[in-house]
């Protein structure tokens, strides 16, 4: 089992830190890549932050949850009612004595033209919306899950659990009455702590904050997998009878990934709403969760870069999908998840091993095939690749 970085992945994870760090917004500020594409990069690694929250449950203590974009969701809408009150004289306002104040314009479509709701008014400080950003999901899965873990619910029954949470949230959010923007959810941002959304060195700024966030929770994650605490996720993940019988609290190491990985992804989707400019229910539905999965699957699980690579790469298949053939986007998605998982079991970072142990291994077989003579009558061709041991 591994415990050291190498440094051949030093090397390539400090050569694509600088690229995007430092490469691609330096070539957008000399208007070689438009602000178009910078914006897609920055909702690229948006999501490759929330696979890393997947993969650092699923592919490190065998949790597989189908609720990460309900956390990531979260995050978003919680930077997202900042946002929305902080639109100034372009949005509409009402009358509360002497002091004018910023109403939502969904809130006044829907007939509410008094003042916003209670939960809405510590969102007006910024610092406020950043706590909430990590608070309240934090919190959420923080007492999903205590009550889950203290009840050993594992395997297929935590999956359908998470996914069921996420689904009753969803059709909380959709309604109208709880004044979250219903269907339509959040949108047409126009300032982000005074800076205007809408320059390009503002969404600048943005994507180097994303970039910069994406390399710092791979690297904590990283160094996390490489301590006795990362030695104990994978034995939990193989064997969680075994680890308890050693005097190891098992429901505690999960409880803690589990709210880490909540945190991870809620950051992820709070930068995420600034750059797309938008955050409704349609971010919790349940192919967003499966999407996630699916993005572990195809990178490689239980490798932390491959959650990233795969969430880079699928995306920007489906960027391309959806305007090729978009009623063929989630056939394309389904078949390249069951070819990853029937040819390529470790995904796209584990090609160039797999590879090498099969050309490894018809080396090998071609070795000893040499070395035994073919018998009279009967061709060498005719001879197992693979003969094994001689007895």
């Amino acid at each position: 089992m591994k415990r050291n970085i190498s440094k051949t992945e030093l090397t390539i994870g400090a050569l694509l830190a600088i690229l995007l760090i430092f490469v691609l917004p330096a070539l957008n500020a000399a208007g070689v890549v438009s602000n178009f594409t910078l914006n897609l990069w920055g909702k690229y690694l948006c999501y490759g932050v929330l696979a890393i929250s997947v993969d650092i449950l699923w592919g490190y203590t065998g949790l597989l949850s189908l609720g990460q974009a309900l956390f990531f969701s979260l995050g978003g809408y919680m930077l997202g009612m900042h946002l929305m009150l902080q639109i100034g004289k372009l949005g509409q306002w009402y009358l509360s004595g002497n002091n004018p104040n910023l109403l939502p314009d969904f809130m006044i479509m829907l007939g509410r033209h008094d003042e916003v709701p209670v939960f809405w008014k510590p969102f007006y400080s910024a610092a406020f919306a950043g706590l909430a950003v990590v608070a309240i999901p934090g919190l959420l899965a923080l007492v999903f899950g205590f009550f889950a873990f203290r009840s050993r619910i594992k395997g297929v029954y935590f999956s359908i659990l998470t996914q069921a949470l996420t689904y009753g949230a969803y059709i909380y959010l959709l309604q109208n009455d709880v004044f979250m923007g219903g269907n339509n959810g959040f949108t047409d941002f126009k300032f982000l702590l005074g800076a205007d959304l809408r320059s390009p060195g503002t969404q600048r700024m943005i994507y180097i904050t994303t970039a910069l966030l994406m390399v710092g929770v791979y690297i904590f994650c990283r160094w996390l997998t490489t301590t006795k605490f990362g030695l104990v996720q994978r034995a939990i993940r193989d064997s969680e009878t075994r680890v308890l019988f050693s005097g190891y609290a098992a429901a505690n190491y999960k409880l803690f990934v589990f709210v880490l990985a909540a945190l991870i992804a809620s950051t992820a989707g709070a930068l995420y709403v600034p750059q797309v400019g938008i955050i409704n229910p349609s971010e919790l539905s349940t192919d967003k969760s499966l999407e996630a999965v699916v993005w572990c699957a195809v990178g490689g699980r239980g490798t932390l870069i491959g959650p990233i690579v795969g969430a880079i790469s699928v995306n920007a298949l489906k960027s391309w999908a959806t305007r090729a053939y978009p009623d063929l986007w989630l056939i394309i998605l389904g078949t390249m998840f069951m070819l990853v998982v029937l040819f390529l079991p470790g995904g796209i970072v584990g090609l160039p091993k797999q590879l090498k142990g099969y050309f490894k291994r018809k080396e090998g077989g071609l070795d000893e095939l040499k070395q035994i003579p073919a018998t009279a009558g009967e061709p060498a061709s005719a001879l197992p690749s693979n003969p094994g041991n001689p007895i």
